[in-house]
């Protein structure tokens, strides 16, 4: 039996690159450009939107300066509040990526809205980079919360933020608690994954049985000059097949239509889950000496 969800990925780029204004005023730019973007994804009846990694900040990762966190705030918070209005005016399940404060730590976090405006819950990245021109160990501590899943009212989803796209193992726990789709928000430039980008995601897709919705944004951010942000947010289906793509360099809402009833084919077609053999895996989780 078709059971059909539609589903929509955010890519934009930063409005006001000027670190001199004040933090709050280049926040609500990002802000004000994602609502435009949400508001035509509710008059095309998307019913889960992703928006991508920290959407109302620039990627200011590269600059190690720790000021930007004074943006971050709790979750459940002001903005996951009001993102819970609009996600029950357009009865859309909204995936909202944030920097999170608790307890003096900061996250790397990314909040669930249910439909009617519930909230979820959230998934802390796992996996923080410490490489060049992303140096988020200065300011992100790793998730502490696992490889949640959320069952909203329309599919059961699961999150995996950027970087954690280049390990396999939460991916296949996703897959294991159920997830029908994995969305993957990420702040990723030209030179360094790009290559990747096409590569990992439909293989997590293959691997687990299940959607993926991987979102991307776009143009480069001043005054830290990493690189261009290369957009080409997508939609592939379990067979590792792209369903649709965006461009590389616009700010773009793009939407797919995804048939949930093809994961319990692809299961029943290459059964990867049955077939498993856990109690040969034992040293998988043994760290490198």
């Amino acid at each position: 039996m078709k059971r059909s969800v539609r589903g929509g990925l955010i890519q934009a780029s930063n409005p006001l690159n000027d670190t001199a204004l004040d933090l709050s005023e280049v926040r609500q730019a990002m802000v004000d450009k994602h609502l435009t973007l949400i508001d035509e994804a509710g008059k095309k009846d998307v019913q889960i939107l992703c928006l991508q990694e920290l959407f109302n900040t620039p990627y200011y990762c590269p600059s190690k300066d720790r000021r930007w966190l004074d943006l971050a705030e709790p979750i459940p918070g002001p903005t996951t509040e009001m993102m819970a209005k609009i996600a029950a005016l357009h009865h859309m399940v909204i995936i909202v990526p944030l920097c999170e404060k608790e307890n003096d730590l900061y996250y790397n976090t990314a909040a669930v809205l249910d439909a009617d405006g519930t909230y979820l819950g959230k998934y802390r990245k796992n996996h923080i980079p410490h490489i060049a021109g992303f140096w988020e160990k200065s300011f992100f501590t790793p998730g502490n919360l696992g490889y949640p899943v959320f069952k909203t009212a329309y599919a059961t989803i699961g999150v995996y933020i950027c970087y954690d796209r280049h390990f396999p193992e939460g991916a296949r726990l996703l897959g294991l608690a159920g997830a029908e789709i994995v969305f993957n928000p990420s702040a990723t430039v030209a030179g360094l994954s790009e290559h990747l980008w096409s590569i990992e995601q439909p293989a997590h897709a293959v691997a687990n049985g299940y959607f993926m919705g991987c979102s991307n944004r776009v143009g480069t951010e001043a005054p830290w000059n990493i690189g261009e942000f290369y957009g080409s947010s997508y939609f592939v289906n379990p067979k590792g097949q792209s369903i649709i793509q965006a461009s590389r360099d616009k700010d773009e809402l793009i939407v797919a239509d995804m048939d949930l009833s093809e994961i319990e084919e692809v299961h029943r077609t290459w059964p990867f889950f049955n077939d498993r053999r856990p109690e040969s895996y034992h040293s998988i989780s043994m760290k490198k000496p």
